[in-house]
């Protein structure tokens, strides 16, 4: 754990100085790799300042800084106004800025408030500790509505709940400054509201928030300021009020960006994947698809609309060959491709079948392999095994991934832990599309990505549509699943409780399908097929 620097005080608001934060021309470089060229930032205090650019603007690496966990080459950090010098995260934390990560750093098998106490200790004696901890949880709880348990386990709580245990941390360190990397992007829509709401509370409280995000709602509903960041550089900063998303993107991606799905009408053509009945349990044993039954046809994308614990990844899963359902059957082309052992997840690759998973590091990814070892994944048959691997056509096959969907850097000897998330993303989506599937089922396809990449991708999954594929999309964004889909059914409670056409749909009528309400103008499971 890093060792606070004994001389470091947080230093007093200057006079004058309505700012609680300035950074002056940091510059930061990883090899070659300029990825902060002479920023300048400016946030003032008691205010949300929204932080935006497309994967690897350098957003994140700037943040990085602020926080100790990287040192800029050059550069000045001053912290109410005054020079501050900060050589690791308990730097940081001394002046009074936290940070909330996009992977939560949090103990799995630890209660929240061993969480909260860990590295903060008061002394060897834990009850002290614990005993303060929770007076002071409940006062924060009260203060701004981050209520979780606190003698849960944090594998036991929501993904929403976990990110309020970090918030909790930070401001239990006594944090004035808080900073947020991408905190929606494993939020469902009511959690992300609630976040929301938290975050005009400690604004309203006075505290400074920086938020991190790709996503242009957000930003304008949330934010007071927003920063541009492109290749490394700081090009604009506006107040929100005097923006607006269109302008937003242009200046992200330095060229005009459609924020909307422009596609014809589909041409559905046989049924290429069918679902009957299908019963699945997650790991626990508890069932999570109850007689699931769907079909999808070339030249269509079906989308699968949710609150997230609904069956989605159970049915992704399935459907990939990576979970055994109890009962029904799933056929590809008109074959039974029901998963029956280990091999099946392979059998489906062969057969046509690509899959996309919702979670890229748990189940898309190997990050300690290089980024070409990654590109062919689940394919390496195709080039060979062991020391007889084409390890040329493979670097080959990559580099044409990284230029045909802009992944950055363009380096395919780089390990894919060291690329962001949103690059990682694009790592997996060009493996699965590139390998000319019948079918594509595909989890949040968009997730942690870009605004510039969101087009890109949302271009090619249309393309692969009129091309005659048949594609199954779920995803946690409304507007991804209305634009992108030609129809839509709701999970709800393992069940298809309705379907909804995207056309006309409007968020009022899914948002109660999702919440198991049917409507009358939504159609019942038995319309389905």
């Amino acid at each position: 754990m890093d060792t606070p620097n004994e001389n470091l005080q947080r230093p007093d608001v200057a006079a004058g100085t309505p700012l609680a934060i300035e950074l002056k021309k940091i510059n930061k470089r990883f090899g070659p790799v300029h990825a902060n060229k002479d920023i300048d930032l400016a946030v003032k205090r008691g205010s949300v300042h929204g932080i935006v650019g497309e994967n690897g603007a350098g957003k994140s690496t700037l943040m990085s800084i602020l926080y100790g966990f990287y040192h800029a080459d050059s550069g000045e950090i001053l912290v109410n106004g005054k020079h501050a010098t900060i050589h690791n995260s308990s730097d940081a934390l001394h002046l009074g800025i936290g940070m909330v990560h996009q992977h939560f750093m949090l103990v799995d098998n630890f209660t929240v408030i061993e969480n909260v106490i860990l590295g903060a200790e008061d002394s060897a004696l834990l009850r002290p500790s614990v005993d303060k901890a929770r007076r002071e949880l409940q006062r924060l709880a009260d203060d701004y509505g981050l209520n979780v348990p606190v003698d849960a386990l944090i594998e036991d709580l929501s993904v929403g709940q976990q990110q309020r245990v970090e918030i909790l941390k930070a401001l239990y360190r006594g944090a004035d400054t808080l900073i947020l990397d991408e905190p929606t992007g494993v939020l469902t829509p009511a959690e992300a509201d609630h976040l929301f709401e938290v975050l005009k509370i400690l604004r309203d409280e006075g505290k400074t928030i920086i938020l991190i995000t790709h996503k242009l709602r957000e930003i304008m509903a949330i934010t007071d300021m927003v920063s541009v960041m492109r290749q490394g550089q700081m090009v604009e900063t506006l107040a929100t009020s005097s923006t607006t998303p269109e302008q937003l993107a242009e200046l992200m991606v330095g060229r005009r960006v459609l924020l909307r799905v422009h596609k014809e009408a589909a041409h559905p053509g046989d049924v290429l994947l069918e679902v009957n009945d299908l019963v699945v349990a997650d790991d626990a044993g508890t069932e999570r698809l109850k007689g699931v039954s769907l079909q999808v046809r070339a030249g269509e994308i079906l989308g699968v609309a949710g609150v997230a614990g609904n069956g989605q990844s159970e049915l992704l899963e399935a459907l990939a060959g990576m979970r055994v359902a109890r009962s029904g059957t799933i056929r590809l082309n008109g074959e039974d491709v029901t998963a029956a052992n280990e091999d099946s997840a392979a059998i489906l690759r062969r057969n046509g079948l690509a899959h996309v998973p919702e979670d890229r590091i748990r189940m898309g990814l190997v990050t300690n392999f290089f980024e070409w070892e990654n590109a062919i994944l689940g394919y390496h048959e195709k080039y060979g095994s062991g020391l007889m691997l084409d390890v040329k056509a493979a670097k080959a096959e990559a580099q044409r991934h990284i230029e045909k969907f802009d992944i950055r850097p363009a380096n395919t000897d780089l390990k894919t832990a060291n690329f962001s998330g949103g690059n990682q993303q694009k790592i997996v989506l060009a493996r699965e599309m590139e390998r000319d599937p019948d079918v594509l089922i595909v989890g949040q396809p968009t997730r942690g990505v870009d605004i510039g990449a969101i087009e890109f991708i949302h271009n090619q999954i249309i393309k692969m549509r009129d091309a005659g594929k048949a594609i199954l999309l779920v995803s946690v964004e409304l507007d991804e699943i209305r634009s992108l889909s030609d129809r839509i059914v709701v999970l709800f409670d393992g069940h298809i409780v309705g379907q909804a056409d995207p056309a006309t749909a409007d968020e009022g009528e899914l948002g109660l399908l999702m919440a198991g309400v049917k409507t009358g103008d939504a159609h019942t499971a038995e319309a389905i097929r």
